[in-house]
């Protein structure tokens, strides 16, 4: 990891899971951004190396006053919210705690405890923030999209990827379990690939343990059906690599049943790949329906099979909606944009 001064320290961002998750790779995004205008380092587990990061022994021996009197702490799990506390309140760390709720629940006790202590919540969807006790300030994710971008030569991606050149690539990405819809996906892909024999589908991510028996019955499945050579499940791969896989595709498909924020539909679209999206999630805020993408019911198969066939049928329904995707997320999800309104909130709370 990148060491730098904790004496410095303005802001931190603690990331106390070891897996790979989707507040990781928020983390992994906005921090270099963020870096650029304020003082920020990481702590905990699971970040890329070059990331300015605190070590677990200067995090406890920080100074008691920050650069300017209080730092910013960031926090985005349960666990990162109780360290804060511990922190503040045990520690004696002059701390402003900040709290970005993703998720879309009422909560429970504990953690409407957890976030009573903290100096400021915001929400990353309106949906999410009705949850919330308390008016909060809605922060939508942002997508870099510098690294997620349309790649010029996808061919030759695909062949370094060792994926199929030709076909019709249709991916969905994240965790393997029923709360993400993997099975109705891969339901919808054995009846759209018995029809349309140049398709090709791709189910990248990790089952943890407890998901594994279920993860094995999707592939059971696909076997039955003979469509192991065309129905692929390539090992998840780490955050700052996956926007390549994003980028050989052809459609993206968000097939999940429940989803605190879900940020798989911009990164792809940032790659110029269309969206079928489950209406959960913060999904109808991020896509435009019918201009770069089309919107479903959860858990619906059926539903799936017509919206992907529509959009394997309709002529040239791929490239207009390839150049919607990419313009609309450039508009209104462009990552300084996030990165902007949380440096603006870190200030004000340093300057309170």
């Amino acid at each position: 990891m990148t060491q730098v001064d904790p004496n410095k320290v303005e802001v931190i961002a603690p990331n106390f899971k070891r897996r790979l998750s989707g507040v990781t790779s928020t983390i992994v995004r906005l921090v270099p951004v963020q870096a650029d205008q304020i003082t920020i380092a990481t702590a905990g587990n699971g970040l890329p190396d070059d990331m300015p990061h605190l070590s677990w022994w200067q995090l406890l021996t920080l100074n008691r006053k920050g650069p300017k009197g209080n730092r910013v702490w960031h926090a985005r799990r349960n666990i990162e919210m109780l360290g804060g506390i511990v922190l503040k309140s045990v520690l004696g760390k002059n701390l402003k705690l900040l709290f970005t709720s993703a998720s879309q629940r009422n909560h429970s006790g504990y953690t409407k405890w957890l976030m009573s202590k903290m100096d400021r919540v915001i929400a990353t969807s309106a949906k999410g923030a009705a949850y919330l006790a308390e008016p909060v300030q809605v922060v939508h994710h942002g997508i870099n999209i510098q690294d997620f971008t349309p790649v010029e030569d996808k061919t030759a991606l695909r062949r370094d990827l060792g994926l199929p050149e030709n076909a019709v690539l249709i991916g969905c990405f994240g965790r393997i379990r029923a709360q993400k819809g993997t099975d109705v996906f891969v339901d919808t892909m054995i009846k759209v690939l018995q029809q349309s024999p140049n398709a090709v589908a791709l189910v990248m991510g990790r089952a943890t343990e407890k998901h594994e028996g279920f993860a094995q019955d999707l592939r059971a499945k696909v076997s039955k059906a003979g469509l192991s050579e065309r129905i692929l499940f390539p090992d998840e791969v780490p955050v700052w690599e996956v926007a390549r896989w994003y980028q050989a595709l052809d459609l993206y498909v968000a097939p999940q049943r429940w989803e605190g924020f879900g940020l798989t539909p911009l990164e792809a679209m940032a790659c110029g790949v269309p969206v079928v999206a489950t209406r959960v999630g913060a999904f109808e805020e991020l896509i435009a329906d019918q201009q770069c993408g089309l919107l479903i019911d959860p858990g619906n198969s059926g539903a799936m099979h017509d919206a992907v066939r529509h959009v394997l049928d309709t002529p040239d329904c791929l490239e207009h909606w390839s150049q919607n995707a990419r313009a609309h997320v450039v508009e209104h999800f462009a990552l300084e944009q996030e990165a902007d309104t949380l440096v603006a909130l870190y200030r004000d709370l340093l300057a309170s």
